[in-house]
């Protein structure tokens, strides 16, 4: 079965490496627009779906794994930081709080659809700014969701973590692992 990943995460190619030792690396270039009133749980599904099946369309022998992840506070869904401000706001906000973690995952071939969710809550201790400041300054957050990778410089933030940490690095590789038996 050739495999791709419809994702340019190191992340994500790292921990599929351990399932999948050769696949294919197509980032998908999708219109990732949140659309009002859709919930969290159903836009990551449906941004891993059409990352899939975007890539499925030009390559429909392959199994594609799509993956979308994002930071949910509150009810606000949020992306990737536009800027160093933007990021340490965002991880301000986070500073004594839960906040949710939701990654969609699809994986797509000709002849069968398999889309899940996967999530996880995570709560920070109380953050120092002058440490945010350090941890955006050295760029680790710029190309993530929630503008923090939990297996990296943020790490000191984390007091604790319930549910796929896996989803929260934006792979989760167990269900990853399962759902391809059946592909």
């Amino acid at each position: 079965m050739a495999v791709i990943l419809a994702s340019q995460s190191p992340r994500r190619q790292e921990l599929l490496r351990k399932i999948v030792p050769d696949f294919q690396v197509i980032p998908a270039d999708i219109d990732e627009t949140v659309s009002e009133g859709l919930k969290p749980s159903d836009y990551v599904q449906q941004m891993a779906y059409e990352k899939a099946a975007s890539i499925l369309e030009s390559h429909p022998e392959a199994t594609v794994i799509g993956c979308d992840t994002v930071v949910v506070l509150g009810d606000k869904i949020l992306g990737k930081p536009k800027d160093h401000e933007e990021a340490k706001q965002m991880l301000m906000s986070y500073s004594n709080q839960t906040h949710r973690v939701l990654t969609g995952l699809a994986i797509l071939s000709k002849d069968k659809e398999v889309v899940r969710l996967s999530s996880a809550d995570v709560t920070f201790y109380p953050l120092d700014e002058k440490q945010v400041e350090a941890y955006v300054a050295s760029e680790e957050p710029m190309d993530k969701s929630g503008a923090y990778g939990i297996q990296g410089g943020a790490s000191i933030f984390v007091r604790e973590v319930s549910g796929d940490f896996y989803a929260i690095v934006g792979f989760p590789i167990g269900l990853v692992n399962q759902l391809l038996r059946d592909f």
